[in-house]
């Protein structure tokens, strides 16, 4: 199985953009932007052979003089409107004969008339020979449109024409459209940013004008470089890293059914519209591609994908908060440090994630050019040239309308888009909003269980006095997690000779590389837990009844919450219960599968809420881990076409840290309900253990779960917990290639492990043991802090004791002691497992490589690759 995972690829790198406000065309701007992008040559890496790059390249207006005069060079005639399409091919000819023929069928389709095609100039001798071996053949074809079709028309043809290419040349890894446009060109590649002018001397002719110019330098962070992935795209050039793609793209598979534009008919043929296999730059580029295709101005379309932290914003206009509550129903944020610069040919926009972790720094001069860019000093001007500077700030849009002259501030953008729409008024009426957790003991729930059978039911879900005592008890009375020393000594699950909880088989993933985490103490202001259920409508078109939506603050649900929800109007929310409890001679895959079904059977009969529920627990029945209930559920939901019209609730037992909520919220829970947690704290007022009233107990337990969730997001970089559902974020250690494929696909798991008949056999003897000894007290547990018969730890005392003898006394006897212990340890780590084999004859010394020949092997620590110069990796061994 490969270890390495295409879907983490990320970038880290340098942008900017230049701008005529008049939207006057010149060769002098393209030759600044030029010398400008050549001055970021410290943002990209060069690989060994010293020539190539990371990747660079120029966004342009589609240079209509340098065309024409092609054309008559070529013998072309160029209607009214055409457009220019950038095309790498391999260098196969068979291969690349087939991928012109398909992109002249499907030309041909869209009744474009092909003018011909160009071989694009190119000096490839400015290349490194990593960059000259994977070269493509780069061409560009040329074609009319029909009389009378307009640009914004022209473009959504475009785009229908490049998906179906795309699509029926999928298998050609060397095929790639830079841009197929008839209003931009793109021109990149991998060399180093002073070379591109010479490797496309088209860059250098006097004809090729633009009034605007993106251009990016690219830092492979954790990747080697490719052809493809080499910015801008066909729209933006993006700095910074999604941290939340996966559950994006997860959202936009899902969301594919909704997706309708009068403007696009036939916009479904385009599906999938987000790439699976590209840097997350590209996918965001898809995305932005999409709605504009659709109908959708760039002012919405960015503030959907990349909207301002304004849930706790308190001066905020409240037109302008219902606008983004309005929009939030529809479009998670795409979440992560993101400073972008885009254009459609006509707007040339920059715009910075919530938090401004990517800079953007700006000056306008008095002949109205506007230079923007990641960092300054790429341009040098006399003081007398400037008459602003600036800066684009955290989660602000900066937009130049070429066509007008007109410049947009962030809040002149946000005036336009929140009078547009009534948007404060479909909210106020459509829109409703759960009641807050008050202080009575309705709103706190009441016990349902005496306290045998809440015994009983702990024992069932695994439970013990260690973590009631040292987790639940804790949460209750402090509102925080519970203090603990860093490290984790105990197996891993899939090796624990003990029945081990499901969520113990996930790991979280975390901020890393150039990725700066979130401190959610101190920068809460930019975090959202907010949650809403209902049935999400059509993006591209905003009415009023797109606002029957619930808006609560938290997905982790008490029971007020939970009597609401189930108490809201049938005709919009309905729902259903699926009981997790299976019969006990059933096979646990067989319930999996058939937990699927119900779902989809329930959401086809109109219910919007699924509320999944593990409270109905006997004698003769097994309680399905609510997390593989709530992957299955929404993997089949994701493939009938039906998520977006239904929510998943989760009433468990089985959720009661921080982490078991993250791993149910993460795999696609919309909120989720602890029962056994509040049937425990009821029992532990009464008991007055806590010393407090119920409601307060319960009300420190849900902040401090709150504050657990917001420290694993902070850790993945990520704001919002809309953005984190569904992300999948984890990885699966020690579960299964079926449970994963079954359950959770997608999911990163480099090893295979316990299977369904595994967990269905474990929960068997834990439920007889519980109804056997349903009258004894809790197992004491022994998880967290060392209890002899319970859970096995690395750092035992008889380790701990031995080591410290041996250190002590120095004798190699007592060493020995302290190594046969360590050795002969159950297995508790991958690195257990591995065996040392043996040849049946000894190598020759003389065939063996001396030492010194490994130390430049060896990468020293850095934050990426790439990161470190030749001097210091020369000097490091």
């Amino acid at each position: 199985m490969a270890l390495f995972d295409p879907h983490l690829v990320k970038d880290n790198c340098g942008f900017g953009l230049m701008a005529q406000m008049d939207g006057r065309p010149s060769h002098k701007l393209v030759r600044t932007a030029i010398t400008a992008l050549a001055r970021m040559t410290h943002r990209g890496g060069v690989a060994a052979d010293g020539r190539t790059g990371d990747g660079c390249g120029l966004l342009l207006q589609k240079p209509d003089g340098f065309f024409q005069a092609i054309a008559g060079e070529e013998g072309w005639s160029l209607g009214g409107r055409y457009g220019v399409g950038m095309v790498f091919l391999s260098r196969e000819v068979d291969a690349a004969e087939r991928a012109k023929t398909v992109v002249n069928e499907e030309l041909g389709r869209e009744t474009l008339a092909l003018v011909g095609w160009r071989e694009v100039p190119l000096n490839p001798e400015v290349l490194g020979t990593v960059a000259a071996a994977n070269m493509p053949r780069i061409v560009q074809v040329v074609f009319n449109a029909p009389f009378g079709w307009g640009s914004k028309d022209f473009e959504r043809r475009l785009y229908m024409v490049r998906r179906r290419i795309e699509k029926r040349i999928k298998d050609d890894p060397d095929f790639y459209i830079a841009s197929l446009s008839n209003l931009v060109i793109v021109y990149k590649g991998l060399c180093r940013p002073e070379d591109l002018p010479f490797f496309y001397p088209d860059l250098a002719d006097l004809r090729m004008e633009s009034a605007i110019c993106l251009f990016h330098q690219r830092f492979s962070t954790n990747t080697l470089p490719r052809w493809a992935l080499a910015q801008p795209f066909r729209y933006l050039a993006h700095n910074g890293e999604i941290n939340t793609i996966s559950g994006n793209r997860h959202w936009v598979r899902a969301r594919s059914y909704k997706f309708r534009s009068p403007l696009l008919p036939d916009m479904a043929e385009a599906a999938p519209f987000v790439n699976e296999s590209g840097s997350d730059s590209s996918a965001l580029d898809n995305m932005l591609e999409l709605f504009l295709a659709g109908g959708m101005d760039l002012f919405r379309a960015f503030r959907l994908l990349i909207p301002p932290a304004w849930q706790n914003h308190p001066d905020m206009d409240d037109d302008l908060r219902a606008f983004y509550d309005f929009n939030s129903m529809h479009m998670e944020p795409w979440d992560g440090p993101a400073g972008i610069v885009m254009s459609d040919g006509r707007f040339a926009a920059c715009g910075l994630d919530r938090n401004g972790l990517r800079p953007a720094r700006y000056v306008v001069t008095r002949d109205g050019l506007i230079v923007l860019a990641s960092e300054v000093g790429i341009l040098d001007f006399a003081p007398d040239e400037l008459v602003e500077k600036g800066r684009v700030g955290p989660g602000e849009l900066l937009v130049v309308d070429t066509l007008t002259g007109k410049r947009w501030s962030s809040w002149a953008i946000d005036r336009e888009l929140r009078s547009r729409q009534p948007y404060r008024e479909w909210m106020e009426k459509c829109c409703l909003r759960l009641r807050k957790f008050d202080s009575d003991r309705v709103g706190s729930g009441r016990r349902t269980l005496d306290n045998d059978q809440l015994l009983l039911s702990q024992k069932i879900f695994g439970l013990t006095n260690e973590e009631l005592e040292q987790v639940v008890r804790v949460l209750a009375e402090t509102a925080q997690e519970p203090i603990a020393s860093m490290g984790d000594d105990v197996p891993m699950a899939v090796l624990s000779k003990k029945e081990r909880s499901i969520y113990d088989y996930f790991r979280q993933m975390f901020a890393q590389v150039t990725n700066p985490p979130i401190d959610p103490l101190r920068e809460k202001h930019v975090m959202s837990l907010a949650t809403c259920v209902g049935r999400e409508q059509n993006v591209f078109d905003e009415a009023r009844g797109h606002a029957y939506r619930v808006l609560f603050d938290s997905p982790v649900l008490v029971y007020s919450d939970m009597c609401q929800l189930l108490e809201l109007d049938g005709d919009h929310y309905g729902h259903v219960v699926l009981d997790l409890n299976y019969n006990r001679e059933r096979t646990l895959e067989e319930v999996v599968a058939e937990t699927g079904e119900k779902a989809v059977a329930g959401v086809k009969n109109g219910a919007v809420l699924l509320v999944l529920s593990d409270r109905n627990i006997g004698e003769k029945t097994l309680p399905l881990p609510a997390v593989l209930a709530v992957g299955v559920v929404q993997k089949r939901l994701v493939e009938e076409n039906l998520r977006c019209d239904a929510n998943i609730i989760v009433e468990t037992a089985t959720a009661r840290d921080p982490h078991h909520f993250a791993v149910l919220i993460g795999m696609g829970a919309t909120a989720v309900y602890p029962w056994l947690v509040y049937e425990s704290l009821a029992q532990l007022v009464d008991q007055g253990s806590p010393g407090m009233a119920l409601a307060e107990a319960v009300k420190n337990y849900r902040l401090g779960i709150e504050k657990g969730l917001f420290k694993i997001l902070s850790k993945m970089g990520i704001s919002t917990i809309s953005s984190y559902r569904c992300s999948r974020l984890f990885e699966a250690v020690g579960l299964s290639e079926k449970i994963v494929d079954t359950c959770f696909p997608g999911l990163c798991s480099r090893i295979s492990g316990d299977c369904f008949d595994d967990f269905h056999k474990r929960q068997q003897q834990i439920s007889e043991r519980a109804w056997r000894g349903r009258y004894r007290p809790l197992p004491r547990g022994g998880l967290f802090k060392y209890i002899h018969g319970g859970e096995y730890h690395m750092y035992n005392p008889d380790v701990v004791q031995s080591l410290q003898k041996a250190v002590r006394s120095g004798e190699y006897s007592d060493y020995l002691v302290y190594s046969g212990i360590v050795t002969d340890r159950p297995p508790s780590c991958l690195r257990d497992l591995f065996q040392l084999q043996c040849t049946a004859e000894p190598v020759p010394l003389e065939d063996v490589e001396p030492a010194e020949n490994f130390y430049p092997r060896f990468d020293s620590a850095a934050m990426s690759i790439g990161a470190l110069g030749r001097r210091p990796m020369k000097r490091w061994p």
